[in-house]
C-alpha cells in the first residue's frame, strides 16, 4: 500500500525534514533534483521523460516515489522552465487529472462488486485519492507560480509579438490557466466521498483550494478573463455550499469586499452561482447575516468598505431577489445607521426587490398575503427615506422611485403619493436632490398610466361624465364601497393600491380609447352626454372613475409645480436649469397646464454664460419649434414672435440668428415665412404676416441678403392697408428696412426713395396709429430715416418742426415763436397732451439719433484718413513728399488736423442741444418752448407722461 499524500501548507513542506519525526505512512519527497544544473537540451529531455511516464503508466503512477520526486522537482522550478517545457509538463498533469475524474464513478461500481477483495479495492481507492490530491496540488501550484511570477507580463508581451507564428505546443498562459481552473472546478463535482471516505473532503484539501482561489480574486487582470472568473466562482460555490465550507468562505468574501472594489460584482456572481447550481442559498444568507451583525458605526470610518458592501447588496438583490427579500429583516439596523452609503445601498436593494421579487403572484393565498405585506413595508420605507437627513440618501431614494416607474412597478394607488413627494423635493436645499426629483417627475410623466394627454379640463369633463354613468348604473348612493368616488380596500383597488386583476385588464384595454384619444376639450365632451362609451359593469365603471380621479390628481400635482419650475430656471445651478427644461418639455408633450407658458420663460437663458445652459435651451428650442415640415416650422416661429414680449423678442432674435447660421432653420423655412408674409398661405392673418416678417428680420441679422428679394413686398405690405389692420406691422417693416444690406439700401433709395421717406414722415408726424403703438413705431421710423437718408438732418429738422406745429394746430413758426417769447399763457393752456407727448418724443429721439449720426460721421472720416495714410506709407513716395510729411510731423500739423476734427464734432453736438433762438438750430428752435413748458408747474402736475418725457430729454441733453 502506497503512503498517503497529505495536502501541505506549501510546496516546500513536501520535503522531509530530518528534525521532525518521520511519518512512515506519508508521502514525502525523498530525492529532489536541482533542475538548474541541467543544460537546456538536458532539461527538455528530462521533462519529456517525465511526461512519457505520466502518459504511459497508470494514472496513479504519480504516487510512485521516483515519478513523484521528479514531478516535484519540475514544479518547484517551474518558473525557470522554457515555454515548451512548461506546456509539456502542465498538459501532462492536466490530461491525467481529466482522465482520472470519470474513473471515480467506475471505482464505485468496482467497490460494490468486488466485496471478496476488500484489500485490493481499498488500495485502489487510496491510490486514486493520492493521485487526485497530487495532480490538484501540483496544478494549483503551477497556476499560483505563473500568476505571482513578475515576468508574466513580459511573457505576455513575447506571446503578443509572436502571435502570428505561434507553434502548437507554445506556452500561452492565458488559455492554459482557464483550462486548469475549470478542471479543478469540475473535480469538485464528482463523488469525492469515495476518495475521502466521508461526505466532506479532507479539511486541508478544501482549505488549500479555497485559500488560493480567494487569493486569485485579488488580481484584477486575472478576473478580466471570463473563463477564469467563471471557474473561480464555480470553485467557491462548490466549496461553500456542497462541501459546507460556508463560514470560512463568508469570512474571505467579506475581507475581499472591504479591501477591493473590483471584486464586488464577481463575488455576487459567485454567490448567485452557488444558489443556482445547488439550489442552496446558505452562502448568501450567511453573508447577509454577517453584514447585519456588523456595527453600523464601523462603516462611518470605513467608507470604502461601506460603499463596496452596499454595492454587493444591490448586486445580490438583482441576482437573488427572492432570497434577499426573505432575509432583508437582518439588515434593518443599518437603515438608521450613520453611514449614508450603507443606507443608499439598502435603498437600492429595496428598489430591486420591489421591482423583481414581487412580480410572481402565484402561490397560496396566505403566502401571497405575506408577500404583499412585505412589499408594502418596503414601499413605506422608501417613502419615509425621502425625508432622510442625508441629501445623498434623499437623492438615492428618488432615483430608485424613478427606476420603479420605468419598470412599471408603482401602482396607481401609490402614484400620486410618489408624485407629491417628488414635487416637494423640487424645493430641497440640495442640488443633487432637486436633480433627482426633476428626473423622477420626467420618468413619471413618460410612464404614467393615465394616457398621453393630461389636461385638467379634459380629465374633469370625462370624470364628470363617468360619474353620471356610474350613478345611472347604481342609483343607490354608494356608501360602503366608495367614498367620494375613491374605492375602498375591499373593492377594485386592493390594500397596496393595485387594481384587481379581474378588472385591470379590461380597464387597461379601454384606456387608450377613453382616456387618451377621446379626451377632447370640455365643451366637446359636454356636447356628447349621451355617447359616453360603456366600459362594462358597475365594478369596472367604478374602477375607471377611480383611475380618472387619480389621473386628475396627478395632472393637478404636476401643473402646481410650474411656479417652482420657473424659480428653478433662474437657479445658479446649471443642472437645475437643464433638468427643469427637460421636465417642461415633457410636460408640454403631455399638455400639462401652464407648461407652454413656462417654456417661453426659458428664452432669455440663451444669454447665459454657461455653455451647458445655452445648449440646453437651444436643443429644447429646436425640439419644440423646428419641424421637418418647413411650413410647420415657419408657423411655430411666427406664432412665437407674436406671443413674445420685449424681453423674449431679444432672446428669440439671438437664437434665431444662431440657428440660421448653423442651418437648423433652412432656406426653405425662410421661404415659407415669406409666403406667410405675402399672404400666399390660405387663412393667413395680418398678425401672422407681422410675425413672419419679425422672424425674417431676426434671421436677417445673420444673413442680410434674405431681405433683398422682397424689397417691394416689404414696402407694399408693411406700410400698406394691412398696416391699418395690424398697426405693429409698420414698426416691423421699419426694422426690416434698417437691416437691409448696403447694396439693398442704395437700391431702395434710388427706386423708391421719395415714397419711402414720405411714408416714414407720415408715420412719425401723422395720427394714423394708436398711442400705444405709435411710440414704438415712431422710434424705429426715426432710426430708419437716419440709416437710409443721405442727409438725415434735413428731414429730421422738418419732422421736429412739423411735430411742434401740430401741437398748436398748425400755427406758423414765426407767430408761434412770438407767442412763446411773449409768455402767452393761452398758448400753453390750449395744448393737447397727446400731441405734446408725441412732439417731445420726436424731439428727444431725433436729438439722440443726430448725436449718434455725428459720431458715425467722425468715425468714418477718421477711418478714411487712416486708410489714406496707410496707402501713402505702402505706396511709392518721392523724396519731396516724404520731406514735407516729416516737416509737418515735426511742426505738429498732423495732430492739429485731428484736433480740428474733434472741435467740429463738439461744435456740431452743441448746436443740436444748445442752440439759441437766433441761431435757428435743430433743437435750438424748440428751446424757448421747452423752457416755458418746464416752468409751467400747473401743467406738469396734471400731465405725468409729459414729465417723464421731459426727464428723458434732460437726461439726453
Amino acid at each position: 500500500m502506497a503512503p498517503l499524500f497529505v495536502f501541505p501548507q506549501n510546496l516546500q513542506a513536501l520535503e522531509k525534514d530530518d528534525e521532525e519525526e518521520y511519518q512512515e505512512n506519508r508521502l514525502f519527497v525523498q530525492n529532489a533534483i536541482d533542475i538548474a544544473r541541467f543544460r537546456p537540451s538536458e532539461l527538455e529531455e528530462f521533462v519529456k521523460g517525465v511526461s512519457f511516464d505520466l502518459s504511459d503508466k497508470e494514472l496513479y503512477c504519480i504516487e510512485e516515489q521516483d515519478v513523484f520526486d521528479r514531478v516535484y522537482s519540475l514544479v518547484r522550478g517551474f518558473s525557470s522552465l522554457a515555454p515548451s517545457c512548461k506546456f509539456i509538463l502542465a498538459e501532462s498533469l492536466r490530461s491525467n487529472l481529466s482522465v482520472l475524474l470519470p474513473n471515480v464513478d467506475s471505482l464505485v461500481r468496482v467497490s460494490q462488486v468486488q466485496d471478496d477483495d476488500e484489500t485490493t479495492t481499498l488500495d485502489r481507492v487510496t491510490s486514486y485519492r493520492n493521485a487526485f490530491k497530487i495532480y490538484s496540488f501540483f496544478l494549483l501550484h503551477i497556476i499560483l507560480t505563473e500568476e505571482s511570477n513578475t515576468g508574466s507580463s513580459n511573457n505576455a508581451k513575447v506571446i503578443a509579438s509572436s502571435r502570428k507564428k505561434q507553434p502548437v505546443n507554445s506556452w500561452n498562459w492565458e488559455s492554459q490557466r482557464g483550462r486548469m481552473l475549470n478542471l479543478i472546478a469540475n473535480s469538485l463535482e464528482i463523488n469525492l466521498s469515495l476518495l475521502f471516505g466521508s461526505a466532506d473532503p479532507d479539511e486541508n484539501y478544501l482549505s488549500f483550494i479555497v485559500k488560493n482561489t480567494f487569493s486569485m480574486f485579488e488580481k484584477v487582470t486575472l478576473l478580466k478573463d471570463s473563463e477564469t472568473k467563471d471557474a473561480l466562482c464555480h470553485i467557491i460555490g462548490a466549496c461553500a455550499t456542497k462541501y459546507h465550507y460556508t463560514e470560512q468562505s463568508s469570512a474571505s468574501i467579506m475581507h475581499l469586499l472591504h479591501k477591493y472594489d473590483f471584486v464586488v460584482t464577481h463575488m455576487a456572481d459567485a454567490v448567485a452561482f452557488a444558489e443556482k447550481k445547488y439550489a442552496d442559498g446558505t452562502l448568501a444568507c450567511s453573508l447577509i447575516r454577517e453584514i447585519g451583525r456588523t456595527n453600523p458605526k464601523s462603516y462611518v470610518k470605513d467608507t470604502t468598505g461601506a460603499e463596496n458592501i452596499g454595492r454587493f447588496l444591490v448586486e445580490l438583490a438583482d441576482r437573488l431577489p427572492k432570497l434577499v427579500s426573505t432575509n432583508i429583516g437582518l439588515l434593518i439596523p443599518h437603515f438608521g445607521g450613520e453611514s449614508y452609503k450603507i443606507r443608499n445601498a439598502l435603498i437600492g436593494v429595496l428598489g430591486k426587490l420591489v421591482a423583481k421579487a414581487f412580480k410572481d403572484v402565484e402561490g397560496e393565498v396566505s403566502a401571497k398575503s405575506i408577500r404583499l405585506q412585505t412589499k408594502q413595508a418596503m414601499l413605506e420605507i422608501l417613502l419615509e427615506r425621502c425625508r432622510d437627513v442625508s441629501a445623498y440618501t434623499r437623492s438615492r431614494v428618488l432615483q430608485v422611485w424613478a427606476d420603479l416607474c420605468e419598470e412599471h412597478s408603482v401602482s396607481i394607488g401609490l402614484w400620486n403619493e410618489v408624485a407629491a413627494v417628488a414635487a416637494g423635493r423640487l424645493e430641497d436645499k440640495s442640488a443633487i436632490v432637486r436633480k433627482s426629483a426633476l428626473n423622477l417627475l420626467i420618468m413619471m410623466l413618460q410612464h404614467n398610466p393615465f394616457g398621453p394627454q393630461l389636461r385638467i379640463a379634459s380629465f374633469q369633463a370625462t370624470l364628470e361624465q363617468y360619474k353620471k354613468k356610474l350613478n345611472e348604473l347604481e342609483p343607490v348612493k354608494l356608501t360602503d364601497g366608495m367614498t367620494d368616488g375613491v374605492p375602498s380596500d375591499n373593492d377594485s383597488i386592493n390594500g397596496e393600491g393595485d387594481v384587481d386583476n379581474g378588472n385591470a385588464e379590461e380597464i387597461t384595454n379601454y384606456q387608450p380609447e377613453s382616456l387618451t384619444d377621446s379626451l377632447h376639450t370640455e365643451q366637446e365632451i359636454a356636447s356628447k352626454d349621451s355617447s359616453v362609451p360603456d366600459v362594462g359593469n358597475v365594478e369596472q365603471t367604478r374602477a375607471l372613475v377611480a383611475s380618472l380621479e387619480a389621473g386628475l390628481k396627478f395632472s393637478e400635482c404636476i401643473a402646481a409645480t410650474m411656479p417652482t419650475l420657473l424659480q428653478l430656471m433662474a437657479s445658479s445651478s446649471a443642472t437645475d436649469v437643464e433638468n427643469t427644461i427637460l421636465l417642461l418639455m415633457r410636460c408640454r408633450q403631455f399638455q400639462i397646464d401652464g407648461a407652454e407658458a413656462c417654456l417661453r420663460k426659458m428664452l432669455p437663458l440663451v444669454f447665459s454664460q454657461d455653455k451647458s445652459i445655452y445648449e440646453a435651451v437651444e436643443n429644447a428650442f429646436v425640439t419644440i419649434y423646428i419641424r421637418k415640415s418647413p411650413v410647420e416650422t415657419a408657423k411655430n416661429l411666427l406664432n412665437l414672435a407674436i406671443d413674445s414680449n420685449v424681453g423674449d423678442q431679444a432672446a428669440l432674435e439671438f437664437i434665431v440668428g444662431a440657428l440660421v447660421s448653423k442651418g437648423d432653420i433652412s432656406s426653405i423655412a425662410i421661404s415659407a415665412l415669406w409666403d406667410f408674409f405675402c399672404f400666399n398661405v390660405n387663412g393667413t392673418t395680418a398678425e401672422q404676416c407681422r410675425g413672419a416678417l419679425a422672424i425674417i428680420c431676426m434671421a436677417a441679422k445673420s444673413s442680410s441678403a434674405i431681405l433683398g428679394s422682397h424689397l417691394q413686398d416689404i414696402i407694399d405690405i408693411g406700410f400698406g392697408r394691412w398696416a391699418k389692420v395690424e398697426p405693429l406691422l409698420a414698426r416691423t417693416a421699419c426694422i426690416a428696412i434698417q437691416r437691409l444690406s448696403n447694396e439693398d439700401k442704395k437700391k431702395l433709395v434710388l427706386s423708391n426713395g421719395s415714397r419711402i421717406f414720405g411714408i416714414l414722415e407720415s408715420l412719425i408726424t401723422g395720427f394714423g396709429l394708436p398711442d400705444n403703438i405709435w411710440y414704438a413705431a415712431a422710434d424705429k421710423a426715426i432710426d430708419a430715416v437716419y440709416i437710409l437718408h443721405p442727409t438725415p438732418e434735413t428731414l429730421a429738422a422738418d419732422l421736429v418742426k412739423k411735430s411742434l406745429s401740430s401741437v398748436f394746430d398748425g400755427t406758423s413758426g414765426d407767430a408761434l415763436q412770438n407767442d412763446i417769447a411773449s409768455s402767452n399763457s393761452i398758448v400753453l393752456s390750449t395744448i393737447q397732451v397727446v400731441k405734446l407727448s408725441r412732439y417731445l418724443f420726436v424731439a428727444s429721439h431725433v436729438a439722440m439719433n443726430q448725436l449718434a449720426y455725428i459720431e458715425s460721421c467722425v468715425r468714418k472720416i477718421q477711418k478714411q484718413k487712416g486708410n489714406k495714410g496707410k496707402g501713402d506709407s505702402e505706396g511709392t513716395e518721392n523724396a519731396e513728399t516724404q520731406k514735407d510729411n516729416g516737416i509737418n510731423a515735426e511742426l505738429g500739423l498732423a495732430a492739429s488736423e485731428d484736433a480740428v476734427l474733434d472741435t467740429l464734432a463738439e461744435r456740431a453736438e452743441k448746436e443740436i442741444v444748445c442752440g439759441s433762438y437766433s441761431e435757428k438750430n435743430l433743437i435750438g428752435e424748440c428751446a424757448p418752448f421747452l423752457s416755458k413748458l418746464c416752468r409751467n408747474f400747473v401743467l406738469m402736475q396734471k400731465v405725468h407722461a409729459v414729465v417723464l418725457l421731459l426727464y428723458f430729454i434732460s437726461f439726453i441733453f
